[in-house]
């Protein structure tokens, strides 16, 4: 690890007290000791409920809270502030947009085109839709290394395309997805484009506006900020004709007996307490990783994800999910080895004090479409180390020895 890289290390206090090698980052980053104190920070000095008072603790609780609305704008190159709705995770963003844009506008004979690649977050709602609507959900399947071409993905649109959803990088195989070209085709015949960004917010440069992308939905956990706190963004033109999708406090202008107005783009989309203590987390977080520079992380990580399967490479038994090249996983190694089920596999790894994830990942479609029913997955932040990645390596080669294979 380069010298300037390990200082960093040290600002993860739970890295520091355990000793252990947490490859489990695609499901949830350490916190930075600054996003800790950021929220204690507000909770010690500017906790009041925003935008309900006008004493001046409310006040700058409001300021808190739409300051950080005004970074992660920034952060993701929003044309305002005001396409930034802020929510508890990706999975209430992608919801929102299903019941507050695709009930009201997608209709029967409509076609939803969604990736085979997705979590279930951003395939459940479209099928949601479908049902309600009449429409009908075709997939975008991917090749074996994950790839989806250009050819194959215009192939599948057509005027009876109205929403197209699909991940910019992958949960399980790490592929990134070239999503501007696919927006481009997308909006030639009229649909609008929903981009998950979960696993891409913490490890690739986002330009949204660049990308064209109508919808995108993110959680702040995967990007070093609090649970809790996640985030759509989407273009104001189409937000400001959606209905709310909760309805409650904060998000009206005026209620009678007869009826009620909402209030503006994006409080309309805000009901109830906001989580402002989980949105100065989130600000902190994009301060941090703009201090530490995406250049530098997204290098250390694919420095990583190459010494790892530089390391498994000539390991017989084991089956790697996705691209061969490190490039192409952007941290995230999802494998199998054989005889040995992905359970055992996270377990032993556990006892030799190695955090990894085991399972579906929540993308059931995908890994049946690959050919295993579940996989163990070790996904790698920028502030993992080469032991702890070389720990990895020799833990998953002495696997079968310790099933009692021969090896």
């Amino acid at each position: 690890m380069t010298k300037d890289l390990l200082e960093y290390r040290k600002d993860f206090p739970l890295l520091e007290k355990e000793a252990l090698a947490y490859l489990d980052n695609a499901a949830t980053s350490q916190k930075p000791q600054c996003v800790l104190d950021a929220v204690m920070k507000y909770y010690q000095e500017d906790n009041a409920n925003p935008m309900r008072g006008l004493y001046d603790l409310s006040v700058r609780a409001t300021k808190v809270y739409e300051e950080a609305r005004r970074k992660t704008a920034k952060y993701l190159n929003a044309s305002r502030p005001e396409e930034i709705v802020f929510t508890r995770n990706a999975s209430e963003s992608l919801n929102l947009i299903a019941y507050s844009y695709g009930l009201d506008f997608i209709k029967e004979g409509d076609e939803i085109l969604v990736g085979i690649t997705e979590h279930h977050s951003n395939l459940l709602p479209w099928r949601m839709v479908a049902e309600k609507t009449g429409a009908k959900v075709k997939y975008i399947e991917c090749q074996e290394d994950g790839s989806i071409s250009e050819d194959y993905f215009k192939s599948l649109l057509s005027e009876k395309t109205k929403l197209v959803a699909l991940t910019h990088l992958s949960n399980v195989i790490g592929r990134q997805y070239p999503v501007k070209r696919f927006i481009e085709l997308a909006h030639q015949v009229g649909a609008v484009f929903v981009l998950d960004i979960c696993q891409s917010m913490a490890h690739i440069k986002i330009d949204i506006q660049d990308l064209d992308a109508d919808f995108a939905a993110f959680s702040g956990h995967k990007m070093f900020a609090p649970m809790g706190i996640g985030g759509l963004y989407g273009k104001y033109e189409l937000l400001d004709k959606m209905s709310p999708f909760l309805r409650g406090g904060e998000m009206i202008e005026t209620v009678t007996l007869e009826g009620q107005t909402y209030a503006e783009v994006p409080h309309k989309f805000e009901a109830g307490t906001v989580n402002a203590g989980g949105a100065r987390g989130l600000s902190a977080a994009i301060d941090y990783i703009e201090k530490v520079g995406m250049e530098n992380i997204a290098k250390r990580e694919e420095e990583l994800t190459r010494r790892a399967l530089e390391g498994l490479k000539d390991y017989p038994y084991i089956k790697i999910l996705g691209a061969k090249e490190a490039e192409n996983h952007h941290g995230i190694i999802s494998f199998a080895v054989e005889g040995v089920h992905p359970h055992d596999i996270a377990e032993i790894l556990s006892h030799d004090g190695i955090a990894i994830r085991a399972g579906h990942h929540c993308a059931q479609p995908l890994l049946s479409h690959l050919g295993v029913r579940s996989s163990a997955r070790a996904s790698i932040s920028f502030y993992n180390t080469e032991e702890e990645v070389d720990k990895f390596v020799k833990s998953v080669k002495s696997l079968r020895g310790k099933m009692g294979y021969d090896q």
